[in-house]
């Protein structure tokens, strides 16, 4: 059972008992009411509530006017829709399109539009979304130890990416299925969904960001990794050349777990490259293609590491 069900069930229980203490007609409408009021997030709680609340006021005072004026006929809830619906859509309110018609109903239920029954009707409004929100503001399990479960498993990942990356070009016979890079993909997005929903449970100065960064920072080294693996594809000659990249790429597999950024591997890429200038000229055209993506990848390293540059946080020697 989840939690939210258990946070929906007391809700219900809450407002249901609530509304009859204070005499309310159809009590079982503010548990029917608590129930579209909890939410996975505080945030996103409050806001759907006061969304609800203002569509339901509005579409109070539309049938009220509608009653009254025609009469209480079935296809006077037609119109009520008709009118009412695409003025919440402009509004941008639709999330109380539900709400708004379940009160505008008790007022045709009722064959009833005095202030008396729409005094009711807000009230319970008031006791069946406001009990939803003070249930989901009291609490709202803890993501943290997930978030950090997905980074360690991000980290697994890419460190395998990297070595399978390396043992190609030692030796371009070596098979990779490339299982990785699907499981990484799903790491991160469930990660940054997690990171989204712990913002927005924090409702003073909405959270710590470090998480939403994170994951946004894998998800674009992932797609440079993902050129890597195109470049590397292009490897069918095992050169010195790729060699000298593939103990760099080994050095990353290794880093890639830090929180830091030291710049090591940075540097070894642009003294690796000072090097390339100096190599004889390639001696055919294969060795050339060849040469040519091992050059590119070493470019898409230089880029992929910039993004945990600017990212991820920097040891003081590393500037």
């Amino acid at each position: 059972m989840g939690f939210r069900v258990l946070k929906t069930a007391l809700a219900v229980v809450i407002a249901m008992y609530l509304a009859h203490i204070l005499g309310i007609k159809t009590p079982a409408a503010a548990g029917l009411l608590a129930i579209l009021g909890i939410e996975v997030t505080k945030k996103k709680g409050i806001q759907s509530a006061l969304h609800r609340i203002a569509a339901s006021l509005l579409a109070l005072l539309m049938g009220c006017l509608l009653f009254r004026m025609i009469g209480f006929h079935v296809w006077v809830v037609g119109i009520f829709l008709l009118l009412v619906f695409p003025l919440l859509y402009r509004l941008r309110i639709t999330e109380g399109a539900v709400t708004g018609a379940v009160v505008m109903l008790h007022l045709f239920a009722y064959e009833d539009a005095s202030w008396g029954a729409v005094l009711n009707e807000v009230i319970l409004l008031v006791v069946g979304l406001g009990t939803a929100t003070l249930i989901n503001i009291a609490y709202m399990p803890k993501a943290d130890k997930a978030i950090v479960g997905h980074k360690e498993q991000i980290e697994v990942l890419f460190s395998a990416i990297f070595v399978n990356l390396a043992k190609h070009l030692r030796d371009n016979t070596v098979i990779w299925d490339g299982k990785e890079l699907l499981e990484v993909s799903e790491e991160i997005e469930q990660g940054a969904g997690l990171a989204k929903r712990s913002m927005e449970n924090r409702l003073i100065f909405g959270g710590d960001p470090y998480w939403r960064v994170y994951f946004f920072m894998r998800g674009e080294q992932l797609e440079s990794i993902h050129r890597m693996i195109d470049l590397v594809a292009q490897v069918y000659q095992t050169l010195p050349q790729g060699e000298l990249v593939a103990d760099i790429l080994e050095d990353i597999s290794h880093s890639v777990k830090q929180d830091y950024y030291t710049g090591e591997s940075e540097k070894d890429l642009q003294e690796l490259e000072a090097r390339y200038k100096k190599m004889p000229l390639p001696e055919s055209r294969e060795e050339f293609e060849v040469r040519s993506a091992i050059f590119q990848l070493n470019r898409e390293l230089m880029h992929y590491l910039s993004i945990a540059k600017k990212q991820k946080k920097q040891r003081p020697e590393a500037g």
